[in-house]
């Protein structure tokens, strides 16, 4: 019984089916592996566009597979009925496909006798590991955010505080939201695109992916966490820096250096074969040994209560973890590093850089400076 691999959506919006044909679009199209061969179903429109650019070995009309269907005795053929199709003449019975595949298209394809079979995450475990060439792209991405990101804590650094301590430059409050939208367009004007950045201050950083708002405060740790896609490569970086202008708390300063510490520890047991659990309960064990507790604390989670890191290729969040849950890293990943601090009475504090797994260790690709008082 031969067995397929199918998906059936937009490259635009789906990590999978872009990384399997290399070509973006905003429709769905149709992508099939079988017998050891990548075939996609163009619509007209994309016909040629798609054999130009598509990595694939083959490349037909749905046009022309649509008239077969109808040749056959169906009226009108819909997308199952052309994936039905192409697949029958490889006497597929089985066909795989990913988590998020579409419920109506599976009842379909099982209405025509296939047994439709969801193939747990990764999809194509091949993802995981990123070849020289993503590496690069994963990079330019990260140089980019790099530099967006330094902007906007040179803003931090030319602002000025108020009595009530409050941030103003150029004569109007210096907000979340302006300094959120100054990186976008830095990041913007250089091919990369941004949502849900995060610029929180103080007490908001507590909740690690609160995006933040209002005007920013003096001697309050400013957590800024930015994670953009290019909108070419498809890949994306993420970096996050703490900054506090003015002067920074006692218990804030030692956040930053038991977040940091965390960070090498990380480093030094990174590599090929390491389990990234290990990882996690180390720089957790460490926290608690500073006297960093974890646990609720007045209704609210406090601590160290997220993962450590997780991979980052065609989609901010995938495979590999960094976390409570086994996953053994592999060279060749790229993953997070991004150890973080909060409590109600000091605010947030993370940094995160980006690494590759190397055969004996790990190596940073992210370069941005790691200052705290500004």
């Amino acid at each position: 019984m031969s067995t397929a691999r199918l998906i059936i959506a937009d490259s635009e919006k789906n990590a999978n089916l872009y990384y399997a044909t290399r070509f973006l679009a905003p429709d769905p199209f149709i992508f099939a592996q079988v017998d050891g061969r990548r075939v996609m179903v163009m619509s007209d429109l994309e016909l040629d566009r798609a054999k130009l650019q598509a990595k694939v070995d083959e490349v037909l009309s749905y046009a022309a597979l649509s008239k077969a269907a109808k040749q056959r005795g169906v009226a009108e053929p819909k997308m199952t009925d052309v994936v039905d199709e192409l697949l029958k003449p490889h006497a597929v019975k089985r066909i795989e496909v990913p988590l998020d595949f579409g419920v109506a298209y599976a009842d379909a394809l099982r209405k025509h006798g296939y047994a439709v079979e969801p193939r747990p995450d990764p999809f194509f475990p091949e993802r995981m590991v990123k070849s020289e060439e993503e590496i690069a792209r994963l990079t330019e991405s990260l140089r980019i955010t790099e530099d967006a990101l330094e902007s906007a804590i040179e803003l931090i650094r030319n602002s000025e505080a108020k009595p009530d301590g409050t941030l103003w430059i150029g004569g109007k409050p210096l907000t979340a939201e302006l300094l959120r939208t100054a990186m976008h367009l830095t990041m913007m004007e250089r091919g990369c695109v941004a949502q849900h950045t995060i610029v929180a201050c103080g007490v908001q950083a507590v909740d690690p992916h609160n995006e933040g708002s209002g005007v920013l405060s003096a001697n309050q740790p400013i957590v800024m966490d930015v994670f953009p896609q290019h909108a070419t490569s498809r890949y994306f970086a993420d970096i996050t820096r703490t900054v506090v202008k003015g002067k920074a708390s006692e218990k804030v300063r030692r956040m930053f250096e038991a977040v940091k510490a965390a960070q090498e520890l990380a480093y030094g047991m990174i590599k090929d074969g390491v389990d990234g659990s290990a990882v996690h309960k180390a720089i957790l064990e460490s926290f608690e040994r500073q006297g960093f507790k974890t646990g609720e604390q007045g209704g609210r989670m406090q601590g160290f209560f997220h993962g450590t890191g997780h991979g980052v290729g065609l989609e901010i969040h995938e495979p590999p973890r960094v976390s409570v849950k086994p996953d053994t890293l592999k060279a060749g990943m790229v993953v997070t590093v991004e150890p973080g601090l909060y409590y109600l009475d000091a605010g947030g504090m993370r940094i995160e850089d980006m690494v590759v797994v190397t055969k004996d260790g790990c190596r940073v690709l992210t370069q941005a400076p790691k200052v705290l008082e500004v």
